[in-house]
């Protein structure tokens, strides 16, 4: 069994594999690391990508995300595009009122770190509202957030709000399903909205994997995804 500084970690928090963040932060001073793979496809062609996010707690109300793709392959004029992805930084407040229900708020920034043919090199910022309830076997995090969007089209809003809702039960001690719908809007943009399904196996605590699908809604949206990860504690900070 894993040990850190001569104690067992804490089981995992996932926040894989839906886009709805939950309002729980991962046990204090446990740095967990999530990766996994994605593949989309529109009518440009098939993206594909490394996610990764590295989560830690400072205490059971404040903690810092470090996200981004370690490796995207894309689409381009002339051939295929590779190379690292934005990076996404994000300081999260977790108000937990029981082990049923909490609310949380993140601020984040995206930093432009992939060449501009991968992102859209410039800088946004978002800010994120949480809503996490059990309702009897099913758990539910709901999230509403606004983006200030550093790159747009001439004449479209740089304000999108995005909107979704996640909705997670166990099958048994070891799997999970997962069913969510989310969606964005801005002035003068088409609207995108996708669906998604994914199981999640634990083998242990210590460990959560996953694999599913989403399905694009709207001509905006890529019209099918696949993906898989997983989720794991990688030290005992505190």
């Amino acid at each position: 069994m894993l040990q850190a500084h001569g104690d067992e970690y804490a089981p995992v928090t996932p926040y894989r594999p839906s886009v709805s963040s939950p309002a729980q932060l991962p046990a204090a001073g446990q740095l967990e690391l999530e990766l996994g793979g994605l593949v989309s496809k529109n009518d440009d062609g098939r993206r594909a990508s490394l996610p990764y996010t590295l989560k830690l707690a400072f205490d059971s109300a404040w903690g810092l995300v470090l996200g981004g793709e370690g490796l995207v392959a894309t689409p381009a004029a002339d051939g295929r595009q590779r190379g690292i992805g934005d990076t996404q930084l994000v300081l999260k407040r977790a108000y937990v009122f029981s082990d049923e229900s909490a609310l949380g708020l993140e601020l984040g920034a995206k930093l432009p770190t992939a060449r501009s043919s991968i992102g859209s090199g410039k800088a946004d910022y978002s800010v994120n509202g949480i809503v996490s309830q059990d309702m009897g076997a099913l758990h539910m995090d709901a999230n509403l957030n606004l983006t200030r969007l550093g790159a747009i089209d001439p004449g479209s809003g740089r304000t999108q709000a995005g909107i979704s809702a996640a909705f997670s039960m166990a099958l048994d001690e070891r799997w999970g399903v997962t069913g969510e719908w989310s969606g964005s809007q801005r002035r003068a943009s088409a609207r995108n909205a996708q669906l998604l399904l994914a199981l999640s196996f634990s083998p242990s605590k210590l460990l959560m994997l996953d694999f599913g699908l989403t399905h694009g809604l709207t001509a905006a949206t890529p019209s099918w995804s696949v993906f898989s990860g997983a989720v794991l504690p990688l030290a005992r900070l505190w």
